[in-house]
């Protein structure tokens, strides 16, 4: 059976002002050219479709026309667990449509999928947290962990103050619900575990929301993957990589597109997998386009800086001025940088090597940039993400209210 292990798309993400979603259109382009050439079998995400709770629409819109077309109709089985960006309830209220295209979509821990037939192939057995799907005549057992926190496992009573001792119990929790769905792996079937969590070790970049709200409480040992285990396929970490000192075979795919400064310097891939019952799979990696790269310019003079956006001014690409001085620069010149370079995401000046930042020079600031400087002024430190997403599900809200107004009047 040949797998494709995908996560992270963040759809509907922005880098500061900047909307991605044209390049996420370029990426499930892509991502159906690789799924028909490598002729892959069945598609795993594993978690963060959207970026926010509540996507915009454009995002929901692009999600559903890329589940529709990458199941080929109901023709290639597809398995989503949400991430700590989605919204589970949301994600899952689409299901009794997605099951019609052979999508299933594992929300919560307790999710059943429904036992179905299709043409191509068939969801024999299922219970919460685990289902069997028969396919080309060989049968796969996936064991489903969506992002999870103690509030949603009720079992979890933290006795300990410690963040040791907290971690612990939770790693210990995962590693009971893993142990017990695992009693249906079978030596004849393929057997694989899809989860969105945070293991240790595992390399972080700038651009991922901490599974950890309490210090590390959220980060698990790798030994929590049961020895029958043949592979664990992972989302929220954004590089791809190996979980180290697993008992079993467990990657991070990493997300698709480069979503932050610290994602640059490493290529972005998928991940296919060529795998039989009762033998070691094999892993082969597909590197992606970078479909507009990030560049970071460090100079020490506005003149070097200005030197740099006329070189890439014809390239389509983000770029990140950091200018180390202690000298003015005006208006007038910033205009200039950003006249010569267009997509320039931030222009800083840093007054020595320590990154110590004087100012961020902005020509303006979005409405989520405003929010942010008004809560900080306010309350004396940063907004929290859970306020930062209350506030951008308004934004979406409003945002939707709105295109139902103009296709009203336009009818």
């Amino acid at each position: 059976m040949k797998i494709l292990h995908t996560s992270d798309w963040h759809l509907g993400k922005y880098l500061d002002k900047y909307s991605r979603i044209d390049e996420q259109e370029k990426f499930i382009d892509e991502l159906e050219k690789i799924c028909n050439d490598e002729k892959i079998d069945l598609i795993i995400i594993a978690g963060d479709i959207y970026d926010v709770t509540n996507p915009p629409i454009v995002a929901e819109k692009l999600f559903f026309s890329a589940v529709k077309r990458l199941s080929l109709n109901g023709k290639r089985p597809i398995i989503i667990v949400s991430g700590n960006h989605d919204s589970a309830s949301k994600l899952i209220s689409p299901s009794p449509l997605a099951y019609e295209f052979g999508i299933i979509i594992q929300g919560m821990l307790d999710t059943v999928a429904k036992v179905s037939k299709y043409d191509n192939f068939e969801i024999t057995k299922a219970g919460q947290g685990f289902f069997e799907i028969k396919l080309n005549n060989e049968k796969a057992v996936f064991l489903t962990i969506p992002y999870v926190t103690e509030k949603n496992i009720n079992e979890v009573i933290f006795k300990s103050d410690e963040e040791a001792d907290m971690q612990r119990e939770f790693s210990d929790k995962i590693k009971d619900i893993l142990k017990d769905l695992s009693k249906n792996f079978k030596e004849d079937t393929i057997n694989i575990i899809i989860s969105h969590l945070f293991v240790k070790g595992g390399i972080e970049t700038d651009s991922e929301r901490k599974i950890q709200s309490i210090g590390g409480t959220y980060a698990i040992d790798p030994k929590v993957f049961p020895d029958n285990t043949q592979y664990v396929a992972l989302g929220h970490l954004h590089r791809c990589q190996q979980v180290k000192d697993a008992n079993c075979l467990a990657y991070y795919s990493g997300s698709p597109i480069r979503y932050s400064q610290s994602e640059i310097g490493y290529e972005k891939v998928v991940l296919v997998l060529d795998i039989e019952a009762n033998k070691e799979p094999s892993i082969k990696k597909i590197s992606l386009t970078d479909y507009k790269p990030i560049q970071v310019f460090k100079g020490d003079s506005y003149e070097d800086a200005l030197a740099f956006c006329e070189k890439v001014s014809n390239e389509n690409s983000y770029v990140f001025i950091e200018i180390l001085t202690e000298d003015f620069i005006t208006g007038e010149q910033i205009k200039t940088l950003r006249e010569t370079k267009k997509d320039i995401v931030s222009i800083i000046l840093k007054a020595d090597k320590e990154e110590k930042v004087i100012y961020e020079l902005e020509e303006e600031k979005t409405i989520l940039e405003q929010f942010k400087d008004f809560y900080t002024y306010k309350k004396g430190k940063n907004a929290p993400n859970e306020v930062l997403d209350m506030f951008l599900n308004i934004l979406n809200e409003i945002e939707k209210e709105e295109v139902i107004a103009d296709e009203t009047s336009n009818a």
